[in-house]
């Protein structure tokens, strides 16, 4: 695997595991004030999701590597 491969590898990873992180500890707004939607939370908290995310989408990515890499499975056909 290349660093490009790698890279985009480590971005689609990433959002996937974004998406999969952001339900978590979120609490709705009891006291809805005019104008504001009544599911959105009252704290996104996102720096702490996106570092999680980050550090989550690290290990995945070094998993993904040695799989890749060790030959476990084949992303090229053979020659």
């Amino acid at each position: 695997m290349n660093w490009f491969s790698g890279t985009l590898v480590y971005i689609v990873i990433w959002w996937l595991v974004l998406f999969m992180v952001l339900p978590f500890g979120v609490k709705r707004t009891e006291n809805v004030e005019a104008g504001h939607d009544s599911g959105a939370p009252q704290q996104a908290h996102m720096w702490k999701k996106v570092l999680a995310t980050s550090a989550i989408s690290g290990i995945l990515w070094v998993v993904a590597w040695f799989v890749i890499t060790s030959g476990m499975i084949e992303v090229r056909p053979p020659q």
